[in-house]
């Protein structure tokens, strides 16, 4: 069975307006959760005028199969679309927390020549004496941090939390 043009035209408008919706959706959320409020507002405002065009689009032509298919199709790809723009874009704060057995000073030296502010714990884990390192840095430099500590200690334990910096403390400069 072809495809009338319209039909096709017409599910692929959706199918873009909702991979655009969804992206700015995922772009607000983002913004929310940084406590930018501005532009929280401001992507919501066009968030919520495409989302309304896309679906009197859809309500008006709910016969067409096609458009419903378009607008489910275009929600999916529009989150993985927002996911991947979400880790490029890596705004925002981490802490990051090393464990090592042996490297926690080597470790720490490492990360402080590398110009990361660093704090350094002792601990006991399962097998005994741990060093603890713990380190926050902005997002878009969470691979450097991970691959320094893995270059000093092969076997060391990495976790990441997300975390908005309150006031003062060391941040390694842009």
């Amino acid at each position: 069975m072809l495809l009338h043009n319209s039909v096709l035209t017409s599910a692929l408008l959706i199918f873009g307006l909702r991979v655009i919706n969804v992206t700015l959706d995922t772009l607000g959320l983002m913004m929310v959760v940084q406590r930018r409020r501005a532009l929280s507002v401001l992507i919501g405002f066009f968030q919520a005028l495409i989302f309304v065009l896309t679906l009197d689009i859809v309500l008006r032509n709910i016969d067409n199969p096609w458009n419903i298919v378009g607008y489910a199709c275009g929600y999916a790809a529009g989150l993985l679309f927002g996911i991947e723009l979400e880790a490029r874009l890596a705004v925002g704060f981490s802490h990051v927390r090393i464990v090592s057995s042996e490297h926690g000073p080597l470790m720490a030296a490492a990360l402080r020549t590398a110009g990361y502010g660093v704090t350094e714990f002792l601990g006991r884990g399962k097998d005994g004496r741990v060093h603890v390192v713990t380190c926050s840095a902005r997002r878009r430099d969470l691979q450097r941090v991970e691959h320094i500590a893995a270059q000093t200690d092969v076997g060391c334990f990495i976790t990441v939390e997300e975390i908005r910096p309150v006031r003062r403390g060391y941040w390694r400069g842009v």
